[in-house]
């Protein structure tokens, strides 16, 4: 009877090491990379006010997003995020770089931001009304019975 409880035991042992080795694996952070951003010496291949979007692509490669119009500029954008265990993913590192464009798309400019740069947008919901009040479907069809012209039915 001794030997099955000693077994029993070490088993146990075995199964809350596991379950404690398990535990802790799933708690690590794991970090994902998102995007593209080029180096410093990829950007120092740019000449200002000499070359264009398409010299651009082909030196740096393309872009991850570009403006709204085509020739107001490119942006790369890489994003760092950090994934542990049940909580919702955070961005610990994001950074972005802007190449601005004149409208015959020759480079103006070159700008790096990181998530130090950022501003939260408050975003704003606005909704128009509507004449519809807030009645159930039983209010506006009980409603609905003292409007009966009776000449219509007549008809």
């Amino acid at each position: 009877m001794n030997a099955k409880v000693s077994r029993w035991t070490s088993r146990g042992r075995a199964v809350l090491a596991g379950a404690v080795a398990l535990a802790l694996v799933a708690c690590t952070p794991v970090y994902r990379y998102h995007g593209y951003v080029p180096s410093q010496e990829e950007l120092a291949q740019i000449t200002l006010g000499r070359d264009t979007r398409d010299s651009v692509i082909e030196a740096v490669g393309p872009p991850s997003s570009t403006g709204v119009l085509d020739a107001s500029g490119l942006y790369y954008i890489s994003t760092r995020m950090r994934h542990y265990g049940p909580r919702e993913p955070q961005v610990v590192e994001r950074e972005l770089v802007a190449i601005e464009l004149d409208a015959r798309g020759v480079v103006q400019g070159i700008e790096r931001y990181s998530l130090a740069d950022g501003r939260v947008v408050p975003l704003e919901r606005r909704v128009t009304s509507s004449s519809v009040s807030d009645k159930t479907f039983l209010r506006q069809l009980l409603g609905n019975l003292g409007r009966i012209d009776p000449g219509t039915l007549l008809e």
